[in-house]
């Protein structure tokens, strides 16, 4: 017997209310979920916009460096410097530091250890020896606020500070500029002198080490292992590590990199040097997959 025949299809009416009252609430229903994205669209990026505003309006205060004029009458200071025998070794034995303080006490008044770096000797120790003829006269050198006035110029600080800022401010002393040391100078303990030039150089040397590594390595092993090696057990062994290496933890590699690099081999410590070494280690099996996958496409 054959099977009977499927009654015929009634075909839709379009133009029927109920019909157009369905398309219409499809329609409604997808500018709904249209607005619903845009929505959702634009709240990340006002919250994106917001973390870069607050980053950059709190970062750009690291560019910046509050410095405080100081009137230095060289040739009243008990500064025992001849201006035509300026060396490295008699600016060491200047006592630098007890005459700065010296001289802003003179010029700040009482507690004026307190509204200086500790480092503000530097400045001029090194406005001597960019000009030794200034020892003959008075020159007024901007040199870097502590911590406490820093901090009380560019946002809030203690009563104290504030309180000297205003004085200092009053008086025409206070400046605030472009931190050119933030950029040229490397890590130390006065908040005012640090830099990140020392940082940026490791980065870059550390990021060269491993550039000259793992990128000829890894090419050369992949050529080797696309075209060149044979399909055996030893191939499959080593597809296999660097699969597995590809997917280890980078913890892993800086574990490994302590106990071989440092405590077996005894290099030097460092960052460059190992840190490029164990960068190369984890970075060569990832390497290796994608030029693999590049030579297959081509």
């Amino acid at each position: 017997m054959s099977a009977p025949s499927p009654a015929p299809r009634t075909p839709t009416d379009w133009k029927s209310d109920a019909m157009r009252k369905r398309i219409a609430g499809r329609y409604a229903a997808e500018r709904r979920f249209r607005l619903l994205g845009l929505g959702a669209v634009a709240l990340s990026a006002a919250f994106l916009a917001f973390l870069l505003i607050t980053m950059m309006g709190n970062g750009l205060r690291g560019f910046t460096r509050t410095e405080i004029a100081l009137k230095v009458d060289f040739p009243a200071s008990p500064l025992l410097l001849d201006p035509n025998a300026i060396t490295e070794e008699s600016l060491n034995q200047a006592n630098l530091p007890v005459v700065t303080s010296a001289i802003a006490h003179k010029e700040l008044g009482k507690g004026a250890d307190d509204l200086l770096s500790p480092t503000a000797w530097t400045t001029i120790r090194d406005a001597i020896r960019a000009d030794p003829k200034i020892l003959s006269r008075t020159e007024t050198i901007s040199v870097p606020a502590s911590t406490a006035v820093d901090l009380a110029a560019k946002s809030d600080g203690s009563p104290e500070a504030e309180a000297a800022v205003t004085r200092l401010r009053a008086q025409r002393l206070l400046s605030t500029g472009f931190n050119v040391n933030f950029l040229t100078a490397s890590d130390g303990t006065d908040p005012t002198q640090v830099g990140i030039w020392g940082a940026f150089k490791g980065s870059l040397l550390t990021m060269l080490v491993t550039l000259l590594l793992s990128f000829p390595i890894g090419v050369a092993t992949a050529l080797y292992l696309e075209e060149y090696a044979r399909k055996n057990w030893l191939t499959d062994i080593i597809e296999v590590s660097i699969n597995n290496l590809a997917a280890v933890p980078s913890i892993i590699f800086g574990l490994l990199g302590l106990a071989i690099f440092l405590n077996v081999l005894h290099l030097p410590r460092s960052a460059a040097l190992v840190g490029g070494v164990t960068l190369a280690l984890m970075t060569m099996p990832v390497i290796v997959i994608a030029g693999r996958n590049a030579i297959k496409s081509v």
